[in-house]
């Protein structure tokens, strides 16, 4: 950590006495307490929950000169104890984020390094913010601008453990070994149309020979908005094969929202991610993988679904309705979530029903300052006998969280 801030500081020194068009250092400290007592899956019975801070603090530079951009995001990650009070924690800094870009022309730029892919509304690819590590990936991005509303953006990805003299396995750090994709957007009036093509390949060994698979996922976004009234609806297919096995799966996301005044708002929506009966013997994949979407955003803030957790299982129908309210400096989210299973989920030779639980979601915030944000959250799963079975644990015990988070963002210094 020593060392990184040195760079900073020799890094800041530097640019600020260059000639530049445009800098800006900014920072992020983010303290966030937790009270888990069947988060991400049900509790066992009678055992107790965990409760603990964690942190995350960046400092993020920002540069234009000519042609050239420059983004850099330097990231602590700490359990708060996690090392002693006399101990170093290099472990934890790393490179969120190091990414040049080349403008080739004004239509026409290239991006390279380590850096965030988000789209649309961050369900295939996002930063996955919340978590207090973050995604980003090595890759490089060539963007186009086709017009004043198209745009065209082409992504590749080449991942590796080192840079040896063999091919070597890929150890699957960042879950893939490469991916390509096209992703393409315009908006004629009142609409937008997104649509995404992402060729991902997964690297194993079958009968001891290094094989890479490639799965594809198709599909599209549509946005429309008409004064208060707002809707969008997302679908996509899955195919190819992952590990030797064919894929086939689909999703399919539609939301309504309608803003009542200038305070309240509410919403509606329901989403399907296919998935495999829990009987069903064959090798398939069958159920919808979001990859690299931001997945606490959606199916309930207790991360049941998709955080690292149930892909390849019964898949989900999310019915959903959202309250929210904001006024002034204060804000209010009310998001009650009713889950049940896309397959048929089986104990023994019983089959069992699909309804898995219901989810209540509120969280409230508080914008202190410009650069300074409060949030307070409270989570509750009302699960059911077939979430057991898919999940074990005990469905009658208090499967709860809590979580309280400051979030500073000052800006340390801007050449505008």
């Amino acid at each position: 950590m020593r060392k990184l801030l040195i760079l900073t500081l020799l890094v800041t020194f530097i640019v600020t006495n260059l000639t530049a068009q445009q800098f800006d250092l900014s920072a992020e400290l983010r303290p966030r307490f937790e009270n888990k007592h069947g988060f991400g899956t049900l509790m066992q019975t009678d055992a107790d929950g965990a409760n603990f801070v964690s942190q995350r603090t960046r400092l993020n530079f920002s540069f234009t000169q000519d042609k050239i951009k420059l983004g850099v995001s330097l990231q602590n990650v700490r359990v708060w104890g996690d090392i002693s009070t006399l101990g170093a924690d290099d472990n934890a800094t790393m490179l969120h984020e190091a990414w040049a870009e080349v403008l080739l022309s004004e239509n026409f730029s290239l991006k390279l390094g380590r850096q965030e892919i988000v789209y649309d509304d961050s369900r295939i690819f996002g930063n996955v913010g919340w978590a207090q590590q973050a995604r980003s990936h090595d890759a490089m991005l060539a963007k186009f601008k086709l017009s004043e509303k198209s745009k065209l953006d082409l992504g590749f990805a080449l991942n590796a453990d080192s840079q040896s003299g063999i091919d070597n396995l890929y150890s699957n750090i960042a879950g893939y070994k490469t991916f390509q994709y096209a992703w393409f957007h315009t908006n004629v009036t009142n609409l937008g149309i997104s649509l995404l093509a992402l060729n991902n390949g997964v690297e194993y060994l079958e009968s001891g020979d290094q094989t890479v698979d490639y799965s594809q996922t198709l599909g599209t976004r549509l946005t429309y908005f008409e004064g208060d009234f707002g809707a969008d609806l997302s679908a996509y297919l899955q195919g190819g094969s992952l590990k030797g096995n064919d894929v086939s799966a689909n999703y399919v996301g539609v939301n309504l929202n309608y803003k009542i005044s200038s305070e309240f708002a509410i919403g509606a929506g329901i989403e399907m991610l296919s998935g495999k009966d829990t009987n069903d013997t064959s090798s398939d994949v069958k159920s919808f993988n979001p990859l690299f979407g931001t997945n606490h955003k959606f199916n309930g803030w207790m991360d049941y679904f998709y955080v690292g957790n149930h892909l390849n299982s019964v898949g989900l129908v999310d019915v959903n309705v959202a309250f929210s309210y904001k006024k002034d400096k204060f804000s209010a989210a009310l998001i009650p979530h009713f889950f049940s299973s896309a397959a048929d989920i089986y104990n023994g030779t019983t089959k069992e029903d699909n309804n898995l639980g219901t989810e209540i979601d509120l969280n409230l915030g508080y914008k202190i300052s410009d650069d300074i944000m409060f949030n307070v959250g409270y989570s509750k799963m009302f699960a059911t006998d077939s979430m057991e079975i898919i999940k074990g644990g005990d469905k009658d015990e208090n499967n709860s969280w809590v979580w309280m988070m400051f979030t500073f963002k000052p800006t340390l210094f801007s050449s505008k």
